[in-house]
């Protein structure tokens, strides 16, 4: 899970880097943030990703959300699941503790569904490998129900019968494939 972790990290980075500041006010395609409140949710995540990781006690200090925070915090992130012994059993994350396995797969979809969404919030492609939409793909699928049941995903939307594993898991998920600003 570490090499498809690392790749949506580099392009969330990418997406991070590349919003502008007249861009923060801007809707994303997951309702509840406009750009500058998902870089805010996204800190948060992910600092808590890299301690859990890392096997840490999570924290309530706030990070830092600019886009090059948010960056460079997905990078340190992807960093921390790089070692083996990040995977193995249970970590602090989120809303207490789990197996760290599962933590992974939580800190993955973050990163696929809401790259995606500052990617196209703020008119940019987010390219994912067919490796890593099978991956995230199978995680929206274990957890679509109880996200759903938080608010986390919307309502699931058809995909095309033709569509690729990635536009598979942004429907699954509630979001349209083909949203634009």
């Amino acid at each position: 899970m570490h090499a498809q972790i690392d790749e949506l990290a580099a392009a969330l980075a990418d997406a991070a880097r590349a919003v502008r500041p007249e861009q923060l006010e801007s809707r994303t395609p997951c309702d509840q943030f406009t750009v500058a409140e998902l870089l805010g949710h996204l800190s948060g995540v992910l600092a808590g990703s890299e301690r859990a990781a890392r096997n840490l006690p999570q924290t309530a200090e706030a990070p830092e959300a600019t886009p090059n925070a948010v960056a460079d915090q997905a990078a340190k992130t992807a960093a921390a699941w790089a070692d083996p012994a990040a995977y193995q059993g249970m970590t602090e994350f989120g809303p207490g503790e789990m197996p760290a396995q599962a933590a992974a797969a939580i800190t993955l979809q973050e990163l696929a569904l809401h790259g995606w969404d500052l990617a196209r919030a703020t008119g940019r492609d987010f390219a994912v490998s067919e490796e890593a939409a099978q991956a995230v793909l199978g995680v929206v699928g274990q957890i679509a129900e109880q996200a759903r049941g938080t608010g986390a995903y919307g309502p699931a939307l058809e995909a095309p019968a033709d569509a690729g594993a990635f536009a598979q898991a942004l429907a699954a998920s509630g979001r349209a494939a083909h949203w634009t600003r």
